[in-house]
Protein backbone atom coordinates (compact mmCIF):
# COMPACT_ATOMS: atom_id res chain seq x y z
CA UNK A 1 0.00 0.00 0.00
CA UNK A 2 1.39 3.61 -0.76
CA UNK A 3 2.43 5.87 1.82
CA UNK A 4 -0.52 7.53 3.52
CA UNK A 5 -0.16 11.18 1.76
CA UNK A 6 0.39 9.71 -1.51
CA UNK A 7 -2.61 7.72 -1.13
CA UNK A 8 -4.95 10.58 -0.18
CA UNK A 9 -3.29 12.36 -3.36
CA UNK A 10 -4.03 8.84 -5.55
CA UNK A 11 -7.84 9.26 -4.77
CA UNK A 12 -7.79 12.82 -5.40
CA UNK A 13 -6.49 12.40 -8.73
CA UNK A 14 -9.45 10.11 -9.14
CA UNK A 15 -11.99 12.88 -7.89
CA UNK A 16 -13.79 13.22 -11.08
CA UNK A 17 -14.07 9.60 -11.66
CA UNK A 18 -15.62 9.19 -8.17
CA UNK A 19 -17.85 12.15 -8.56
CA UNK A 20 -19.47 10.44 -12.10
CA UNK A 21 -19.69 7.62 -10.40
CA UNK A 22 -21.73 8.57 -7.28
CA UNK A 23 -24.23 10.76 -10.16
CA UNK A 24 -25.09 7.50 -10.96
CA UNK A 25 -25.64 5.78 -7.43
CA UNK A 26 -27.87 8.55 -6.79
CA UNK A 27 -29.93 8.61 -10.12
CA UNK A 28 -30.30 5.06 -9.21
CA UNK A 29 -32.94 5.50 -6.78
CA UNK A 30 -33.55 2.81 -4.19
CA UNK A 31 -36.41 3.91 -1.52
CA UNK A 32 -36.83 1.04 1.21
CA UNK A 33 -40.43 -0.05 -0.62
CA UNK A 34 -39.05 -0.30 -3.80
CA UNK A 35 -37.77 -3.95 -4.36
CA UNK A 36 -37.33 -3.56 -8.21
CA UNK A 37 -35.06 -0.48 -7.70
CA UNK A 38 -32.76 -1.94 -4.85
CA UNK A 39 -32.70 -5.08 -6.68
CA UNK A 40 -31.20 -3.40 -10.01
CA UNK A 41 -28.74 -1.37 -7.78
CA UNK A 42 -27.34 -4.32 -6.35
CA UNK A 43 -27.40 -5.99 -9.41
CA UNK A 44 -25.12 -3.00 -10.65
CA UNK A 45 -22.75 -2.85 -7.81
CA UNK A 46 -22.38 -6.63 -8.20
CA UNK A 47 -20.31 -5.78 -11.67
CA UNK A 48 -18.87 -2.92 -10.59
CA UNK A 49 -17.18 -4.70 -7.60
CA UNK A 50 -16.05 -7.80 -10.02
CA UNK A 51 -14.68 -5.30 -12.10
CA UNK A 52 -12.52 -3.99 -9.02
CA UNK A 53 -11.86 -7.70 -8.12
CA UNK A 54 -14.19 -8.47 -6.01
CA UNK A 55 -16.11 -11.78 -5.76
CA UNK A 56 -19.37 -10.63 -5.84
CA UNK A 57 -23.01 -12.17 -5.18
CA UNK A 58 -26.63 -10.85 -4.95
CA UNK A 59 -28.40 -12.52 -1.97
CA UNK A 60 -31.73 -12.64 -2.76
CA UNK A 61 -35.14 -11.46 -0.24
CA UNK A 62 -38.75 -12.21 -0.93
CA UNK A 63 -39.11 -9.73 1.52
CA UNK A 64 -37.36 -6.65 0.88
CA UNK A 65 -34.85 -5.61 -1.92
CA UNK A 66 -31.99 -8.15 -2.01
CA UNK A 67 -28.72 -7.59 -0.69
CA UNK A 68 -25.42 -7.61 -1.41
CA UNK A 69 -22.06 -9.52 -0.53
CA UNK A 70 -18.79 -8.45 -2.34
CA UNK A 71 -15.31 -10.29 -1.26
CA UNK A 72 -11.81 -9.31 -1.91
CA UNK A 73 -9.59 -11.94 -0.90
CA UNK A 74 -6.82 -12.30 0.79
CA UNK A 75 -3.46 -13.95 0.90
CA UNK A 76 -3.65 -15.67 4.35
CA UNK A 77 -5.56 -17.21 6.80
CA UNK A 78 -6.84 -14.29 8.95
CA UNK A 79 -10.14 -12.82 9.77
CA UNK A 80 -11.81 -10.73 7.47
CA UNK A 81 -13.28 -7.68 8.10
CA UNK A 82 -16.02 -5.95 6.86
CA UNK A 83 -17.50 -2.78 5.40
CA UNK A 84 -20.88 -2.11 6.60
CA UNK A 85 -23.26 -0.65 4.14
CA UNK A 86 -26.81 0.23 2.48
CA UNK A 87 -28.35 0.10 -0.09
CA UNK A 88 -31.62 1.59 0.44
CA UNK A 89 -32.75 5.18 1.24
CA UNK A 90 -35.70 6.70 2.26
CA UNK A 91 -36.09 9.05 -0.79
CA UNK A 92 -39.50 7.72 -2.99
CA UNK A 93 -39.19 7.37 -7.03
CA UNK A 94 -39.05 10.45 -8.22
CA UNK A 95 -37.27 12.69 -5.96
CA UNK A 96 -34.35 12.69 -8.31
CA UNK A 97 -36.15 14.59 -11.22
CA UNK A 98 -37.40 17.06 -8.25
CA UNK A 99 -34.09 17.80 -6.89
CA UNK A 100 -31.19 16.37 -9.16
CA UNK A 101 -27.37 15.74 -8.38
CA UNK A 102 -25.90 18.80 -8.11
CA UNK A 103 -22.13 19.99 -7.66
CA UNK A 104 -21.85 23.72 -6.00
CA UNK A 105 -19.72 25.20 -3.44
CA UNK A 106 -17.38 22.60 -3.20
CA UNK A 107 -20.42 20.06 -2.29
CA UNK A 108 -22.42 17.34 -3.60
CA UNK A 109 -26.26 17.38 -2.97
CA UNK A 110 -28.90 14.91 -4.07
CA UNK A 111 -31.52 12.35 -2.00
CA UNK A 112 -29.66 9.55 -0.85
CA UNK A 113 -25.98 11.11 -1.08
CA UNK A 114 -25.51 11.52 2.19
CA UNK A 115 -27.06 8.35 3.63
CA UNK A 116 -25.63 6.46 1.98
CA UNK A 117 -24.83 6.26 -1.65
CA UNK A 118 -21.63 7.96 -0.75
CA UNK A 119 -20.82 5.41 1.42
CA UNK A 120 -21.34 2.79 -1.22
CA UNK A 121 -18.67 5.18 -3.30
CA UNK A 122 -16.40 4.63 -0.68
CA UNK A 123 -16.28 1.00 -0.19
CA UNK A 124 -15.94 1.06 -4.60
CA UNK A 125 -12.80 3.29 -4.07
CA UNK A 126 -11.27 0.73 -1.53
CA UNK A 127 -11.89 -2.11 -3.84
CA UNK A 128 -10.57 -0.86 -6.50
CA UNK A 129 -7.62 0.46 -4.60
CA UNK A 130 -6.70 -2.94 -3.41
CA UNK A 131 -6.97 -4.26 -7.12
CA UNK A 132 -4.47 -1.50 -8.38
CA UNK A 133 -2.01 -1.75 -6.25
CA UNK A 134 -2.22 -6.00 -6.00
CA UNK A 135 -1.75 -5.39 -2.59
CA UNK A 136 -2.78 -8.98 -1.06
CA UNK A 137 -3.84 -9.07 2.44
CA UNK A 138 -3.55 -11.49 5.25
CA UNK A 139 -7.32 -11.77 4.85
CA UNK A 140 -11.05 -10.87 2.96
CA UNK A 141 -12.50 -7.53 2.92
CA UNK A 142 -16.15 -7.99 2.73
CA UNK A 143 -17.82 -5.37 1.49
CA UNK A 144 -21.71 -5.99 2.78
CA UNK A 145 -24.85 -4.37 1.81
CA UNK A 146 -28.53 -4.82 3.40
CA UNK A 147 -31.60 -3.87 1.50
CA UNK A 148 -33.94 -2.53 4.34
CA UNK A 149 -31.55 -1.03 7.14
CA UNK A 150 -34.10 2.15 6.93
CA UNK A 151 -37.15 0.07 7.82
CA UNK A 152 -35.23 -2.09 10.49
CA UNK A 153 -33.55 -4.51 8.43
CA UNK A 154 -35.85 -7.42 9.03
CA UNK A 155 -35.22 -9.60 6.49
CA UNK A 156 -31.24 -8.31 6.12
CA UNK A 157 -30.77 -9.26 9.42
CA UNK A 158 -29.90 -13.17 9.19
CA UNK A 159 -27.66 -12.19 6.24
CA UNK A 160 -25.97 -9.75 7.93
CA UNK A 161 -25.30 -11.89 11.18
CA UNK A 162 -24.12 -14.82 9.36
CA UNK A 163 -21.09 -12.60 7.09
CA UNK A 164 -20.04 -10.79 10.58
CA UNK A 165 -19.96 -13.25 13.13
CA UNK A 166 -16.69 -14.23 11.53
CA UNK A 167 -15.40 -10.69 11.44
CA UNK A 168 -12.45 -9.86 13.14
CA UNK A 169 -14.01 -5.79 13.15
CA UNK A 170 -16.26 -4.32 11.37
CA UNK A 171 -15.95 -0.77 9.61
CA UNK A 172 -19.88 0.99 9.14
CA UNK A 173 -20.09 3.34 6.19
CA UNK A 174 -23.01 5.70 8.27
CA UNK A 175 -22.24 9.46 7.42
CA UNK A 176 -20.24 10.44 11.16
CA UNK A 177 -21.58 12.94 13.71
CA UNK A 178 -21.00 16.74 12.83
CA UNK A 179 -17.53 17.47 11.77
CA UNK A 180 -16.35 14.02 10.48
CA UNK A 181 -16.32 12.62 14.03
CA UNK A 182 -16.98 8.77 14.25
CA UNK A 183 -19.77 7.19 16.03
CA UNK A 184 -18.51 4.61 19.20
CA UNK A 185 -21.96 4.87 20.77
CA UNK A 186 -25.45 4.33 19.65
CA UNK A 187 -28.72 4.24 21.41
CA UNK A 188 -30.84 1.17 21.23
CA UNK A 189 -34.32 1.80 19.23
CA UNK A 190 -37.31 -0.04 20.06
CA UNK A 191 -41.00 0.81 19.12
CA UNK A 192 -44.44 -0.09 20.19
CA UNK A 193 -47.93 0.27 18.92
CA UNK A 194 -50.76 0.49 21.67
CA UNK A 195 -54.52 -0.39 20.73
CA UNK A 196 -56.84 0.89 23.04
CA UNK A 197 -60.59 -0.71 22.78
CA UNK A 198 -63.59 0.74 24.78
CA UNK A 199 -67.09 0.84 24.24
CA UNK A 200 -68.48 3.00 21.46
CA UNK A 201 -71.98 4.39 22.22
CA UNK A 202 -74.18 7.71 20.74
CA UNK A 203 -72.48 10.81 22.38
CA UNK A 204 -75.82 12.76 22.95
CA UNK A 205 -78.22 9.78 23.95
CA UNK A 206 -76.00 6.91 25.69
CA UNK A 207 -72.66 9.21 26.82
CA UNK A 208 -72.66 7.27 30.21
CA UNK A 209 -73.03 3.64 28.51
CA UNK A 210 -69.50 4.49 26.08
CA UNK A 211 -65.71 3.55 27.36
CA UNK A 212 -63.92 6.31 25.62
CA UNK A 213 -61.12 4.59 23.94
CA UNK A 214 -59.05 8.27 23.14
CA UNK A 215 -59.24 8.89 26.76
CA UNK A 216 -58.04 5.89 28.11
CA UNK A 217 -55.11 6.43 25.07
CA UNK A 218 -54.75 9.58 26.49
CA UNK A 219 -54.15 8.75 29.93
CA UNK A 220 -51.61 6.16 28.51
CA UNK A 221 -49.79 8.60 26.51
CA UNK A 222 -48.96 10.30 29.89
CA UNK A 223 -47.57 7.75 32.01
CA UNK A 224 -45.39 6.81 28.92
CA UNK A 225 -43.95 10.20 28.20
CA UNK A 226 -42.86 10.15 31.53
CA UNK A 227 -41.16 7.32 31.67
CA UNK A 228 -38.49 9.48 29.93
CA UNK A 229 -35.58 9.61 32.16
CA UNK A 230 -32.25 11.83 30.79
CA UNK A 231 -30.07 10.81 33.41
CA UNK A 232 -30.55 7.41 32.36
CA UNK A 233 -30.34 8.05 28.85
CA UNK A 234 -33.96 6.86 27.84
CA UNK A 235 -36.81 8.53 26.19
CA UNK A 236 -39.98 7.53 25.23
CA UNK A 237 -42.07 9.16 22.58
CA UNK A 238 -45.47 8.64 21.24
CA UNK A 239 -44.91 10.05 17.57
CA UNK A 240 -48.68 9.39 16.49
CA UNK A 241 -52.44 8.48 17.40
CA UNK A 242 -55.25 7.66 16.02
CA UNK A 243 -59.00 7.41 16.92
CA UNK A 244 -62.34 7.46 16.86
CA UNK A 245 -65.13 7.91 13.89
CA UNK A 246 -67.50 10.58 14.14
CA UNK A 247 -68.01 13.55 16.73
CA UNK A 248 -71.26 12.50 17.98
CA UNK A 249 -69.45 8.92 18.66
CA UNK A 250 -68.30 7.65 21.89
CA UNK A 251 -64.65 5.91 20.41
CA UNK A 252 -64.75 2.05 20.95
CA UNK A 253 -60.70 2.26 19.43
CA UNK A 254 -57.80 4.48 19.20
CA UNK A 255 -54.12 3.97 18.64
CA UNK A 256 -50.72 5.30 19.14
CA UNK A 257 -47.12 4.83 17.68
CA UNK A 258 -44.44 4.89 20.81
CA UNK A 259 -40.82 5.22 19.98
CA UNK A 260 -38.23 4.47 22.77
CA UNK A 261 -34.73 4.39 23.25
CA UNK A 262 -31.91 3.48 25.34
CA UNK A 263 -28.67 3.65 26.37
CA UNK A 264 -27.68 -0.11 27.70
CA UNK A 265 -29.45 -2.98 26.11
CA UNK A 266 -30.58 -4.00 30.08
CA UNK A 267 -32.07 -0.57 30.34
CA UNK A 268 -34.10 -1.32 26.94
CA UNK A 269 -35.43 -4.75 28.63
CA UNK A 270 -36.34 -2.92 31.69
CA UNK A 271 -38.00 0.04 29.79
CA UNK A 272 -39.96 -2.30 27.53
CA UNK A 273 -41.59 -4.34 30.52
CA UNK A 274 -42.29 -1.21 31.90
CA UNK A 275 -44.13 -0.25 29.31
CA UNK A 276 -45.64 -3.96 28.69
CA UNK A 277 -47.12 -3.57 32.68
CA UNK A 278 -49.31 -0.46 31.96
CA UNK A 279 -53.23 -1.30 32.43
CA UNK A 280 -56.02 0.63 31.64
CA UNK A 281 -57.98 3.45 33.85
CA UNK A 282 -61.07 2.65 32.55
CA UNK A 283 -61.49 -1.53 33.80
CA UNK A 284 -64.17 -1.49 30.52
CA UNK A 285 -61.11 -0.92 27.96
CA UNK A 286 -58.72 -2.93 27.06
CA UNK A 287 -55.09 -2.35 25.71
CA UNK A 288 -52.79 -4.15 23.44
CA UNK A 289 -49.59 -3.48 23.12
CA UNK A 290 -47.58 -4.98 19.53
CA UNK A 291 -43.36 -4.51 19.18
CA UNK A 292 -40.72 -4.06 21.48
CA UNK A 293 -36.75 -3.61 20.97
CA UNK A 294 -35.59 -3.75 17.55
CA UNK A 295 -32.26 -2.28 17.57
CA UNK A 296 -29.70 -2.81 19.92
CA UNK A 297 -27.18 -0.03 21.52
CA UNK A 298 -23.98 0.25 20.28
CA UNK A 299 -22.37 0.16 23.82
CA UNK A 300 -18.81 1.38 23.75
CA UNK A 301 -17.03 -1.53 24.77
CA UNK A 302 -12.85 -1.68 25.61
CA UNK A 303 -12.18 -3.55 21.57
CA UNK A 304 -14.60 -1.43 20.15
CA UNK A 305 -12.55 1.99 21.75
CA UNK A 306 -9.28 0.41 20.18
CA UNK A 307 -10.52 -0.13 17.18
CA UNK A 308 -11.57 3.71 17.02
CA UNK A 309 -7.74 4.69 18.55
CA UNK A 310 -6.17 2.92 15.57
CA UNK A 311 -7.95 4.93 12.95
CA UNK A 312 -7.61 7.41 14.86
CA UNK A 313 -3.87 7.20 14.50
CA UNK A 314 -4.28 6.50 10.56
CA UNK A 315 -6.07 9.55 10.56
CA UNK A 316 -3.74 11.14 12.09
CA UNK A 317 -0.82 10.03 9.11
CA UNK A 318 -3.34 11.39 6.66
CA UNK A 319 -4.05 14.99 8.42
CA UNK A 320 -7.81 14.20 9.48
CA UNK A 321 -8.90 14.97 13.08
CA UNK A 322 -11.45 12.10 13.82
CA UNK A 323 -12.54 12.79 16.70
CA UNK A 324 -15.42 10.57 17.87
CA UNK A 325 -19.16 10.96 19.66
CA UNK A 326 -22.56 9.06 20.17
CA UNK A 327 -25.87 9.35 18.38
CA UNK A 328 -29.59 8.52 19.69
CA UNK A 329 -30.14 6.95 16.16
CA UNK A 330 -29.80 3.78 15.40
CA UNK A 331 -27.62 1.45 12.46
CA UNK A 332 -26.67 -1.82 11.63
CA UNK A 333 -23.24 -0.85 13.04
CA UNK A 334 -25.44 -2.03 16.29
CA UNK A 335 -26.59 -5.62 15.14
CA UNK A 336 -22.58 -6.21 14.68
CA UNK A 337 -21.57 -5.07 17.84
CA UNK A 338 -24.39 -7.06 19.77
CA UNK A 339 -22.71 -10.17 17.75
CA UNK A 340 -19.55 -9.26 20.13
CA UNK A 341 -17.64 -8.32 16.98
CA UNK A 342 -15.77 -4.37 17.32
CA UNK A 343 -17.51 -1.78 15.50
CA UNK A 344 -16.56 1.48 14.43
CA UNK A 345 -19.61 3.61 12.91
CA UNK A 346 -19.97 6.77 11.35
CA UNK A 347 -16.93 6.01 8.47
CA UNK A 348 -18.95 7.38 5.51
CA UNK A 349 -18.06 11.06 3.88
CA UNK A 350 -18.67 14.05 6.09
CA UNK A 351 -21.51 16.54 5.20
CA UNK A 352 -25.04 17.15 7.12
CA UNK A 353 -29.33 16.84 6.16
CA UNK A 354 -29.63 12.81 6.05
CA UNK A 355 -33.18 12.39 5.35
CA UNK A 356 -33.36 16.35 4.45
CA UNK A 357 -34.24 18.32 1.40
CA UNK A 358 -30.84 19.78 1.92
CA UNK A 359 -28.87 16.21 2.35
CA UNK A 360 -24.91 16.91 0.72
CA UNK A 361 -21.08 15.30 1.54
CA UNK A 362 -18.62 17.37 1.13
CA UNK A 363 -16.37 16.82 -1.55
CA UNK A 364 -13.20 17.18 -0.17
CA UNK A 365 -13.05 14.27 2.44
CA UNK A 366 -13.89 11.61 -0.29
CA UNK A 367 -10.21 10.93 -0.67
CA UNK A 368 -9.34 11.10 2.36
CA UNK A 369 -12.05 9.00 3.52
CA UNK A 370 -10.98 6.48 1.09
CA UNK A 371 -7.84 6.98 2.29
CA UNK A 372 -8.67 6.20 6.04
CA UNK A 373 -10.61 2.86 5.77
CA UNK A 374 -7.67 1.62 2.92
CA UNK A 375 -4.88 2.16 5.55
CA UNK A 376 -7.48 0.44 8.10
CA UNK A 377 -7.73 -2.38 6.33
CA UNK A 378 -4.13 -2.91 5.80
CA UNK A 379 -3.55 -2.26 9.31
CA UNK A 380 -6.32 -4.97 10.18
CA UNK A 381 -5.38 -7.40 7.98
CA UNK A 382 -1.27 -7.56 8.04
Amino acid sequence: MMAPADLVRHFEAGLGDALALLRILVDMESCSSDKPAIDRLAVFLAGEFAARGAQAEVLPSAASGNALRAVRRGAGSARPIMMLGHLDTVWPRGTVAARPFALRDHRAFGPGVLDMKSGILLCLMVCGALRDQQRLLAGDVIFFFTADEETGTASGLPLLRAAASECRAVLCLEPPLPGGKAKTFRKGVGSFQLSVTGIGAHAGVDHEKGANAILELSRQVIHLQRMTCYDRGNTVSVGAIRGGSAVNVVPDRAEAEVDFRFRTLVEGRRLEKRIRQLRPHDFRCSLHWQGGINRPPLERTTAGMALYHEAKAIAAAIGMDLGEGETGGGSDGSYTAALGVPTLDGLGVDGNGAHAADEHILISDIPCRAALLSLLAQELLQ
